[in-house]
């Protein structure tokens, strides 16, 4: 796996739980509700022991899932990583000996920083992807955007003090690939072996990062004549202002109707999301199929329009970037 391919995956999981197990039988009924509940990546933390077996145990049953190890202080603690079949490391600082020592086996590191001087330390080491900890008490979303001015290339996993109240905080900026935490995985649960309950959790964190919102309803109509009467009815209806444009005419921001029949029967549904790379993948694991030559992008490679192959109802569905 490329570095890329490591961050693209990270960057569709979106949430990458910091997973501490007492007891290494719980690996892999933990790393089932993880899977079911759409969380497909976890980090499993050094500051239990036993780690490498609860890594070891959730490969094996989930090979497609991108387990890590966390707290990953030494280059024993690599080396025991990587036999364990560890896809990747993280720790809450930057060592450059033990940073280099994984690097040099292939397998990506995700050093702690919290300030320029670690960034410049990482980007000397060919990162370009680093863990941004403790993130609320180092000053939070305003700081990764203040430091994102002088170092563009940097992206940022901001963990600490993450949770369901400001995620979708940090994932708006376009410098966030993923959010590290432990509120999905909660002590009183994996005590409990409340497996069922940390899949409900994870589920409801990927229904909030999402955050889909009808955007507006598109029509196909018989020409502009059709379109523009058609948008009029709403304006005279509701207020809805008329602006006509090149392919469409609206009322307001809710209805588009188009001057000639688009995709779908009827017309089409926007739906917004924070990240449609990620929506793409969520849903896909759910088994929804996207029409890719649908897919446009802006200058940045990120997607910015996705068609679902399924119509509902007659309607064409499809994904827009969240402004």
């Amino acid at each position: 796996m490329t570095n890329k391919q490591f961050v693209e995956q990270m960057e569709c999981t979106g949430i990458i739980p910091v997973i501490k197990l007492e007891k290494t039988e719980n690996a892999v009924p933990l790393a089932k509700a993880l899977y079911e509940g759409g969380i497909r990546a976890a980090e499993v933390t050094f500051r239990a022991e036993g780690a490498d077996k609860v890594i070891s145990a959730m490969t094996k049953a989930y090979p497609d899932m991108l387990v890590g190890a966390g707290t990953v202080l030494t280059v024993e603690q690599v080396d025991a990583s990587i036999r364990a079949g560890a896809k990747f490391c993280v720790a809450p600082g930057l060592n450059p000996r033990v940073v280099k020592h994984c690097l040099d086996k292939g397998v990506p590191f995700v050093p702690g920083i919290a300030n320029g001087s670690q960034i410049e330390q990482a980007m000397e080491l060919g990162l370009d992807f680093v863990k941004f900890f403790p993130a609320e008490q180092a000053g939070g979303v305003a700081y990764i955007k203040a430091i994102s001015a002088p170092y563009f290339a940097m992206r940022f996993m901001p963990t600490g003090g993450v949770n369901e109240n400001n995620l979708n905080s940090y994932l708006a900026n376009p410098k966030v690939v993923c959010c590290g935490g432990s509120w999905i995985v909660p002590d009183a649960l994996v005590k409990s072996e409340d497996w069922a309950g940390i899949t409900a959790l994870c589920r409801a964190a990927v229904r909030k990062m999402l955050d889909f919102q009808l955007v507006h309803v598109g029509l196909n109509s018989d020409g502009e004549d059709d379109a523009v009467q058609t948008a009029s009815a709403f304006e005279r209806l509701f207020g809805w202002p008329v602006k006509v444009g090149n392919s469409s005419v609206f009322a307001g921001k809710e209805v588009e109707c188009m001057k000639h029949n688009g995709r779908g029967v009827h017309g089409h549904i926007a739906v917004s999301t924070g990240n449609i790379r990620r929506a793409v993948a969520q849903l896909e694991m759910q088994g929804v199929q996207f029409d890719k030559d649908s897919f446009k992008y802006d200058g940045n490679g990120r997607i910015t329009v996705a068609y679902l192959k399924e119509q509902v109802a007659g309607f064409a569905i499809h994904l827009v970037e969240k402004k």
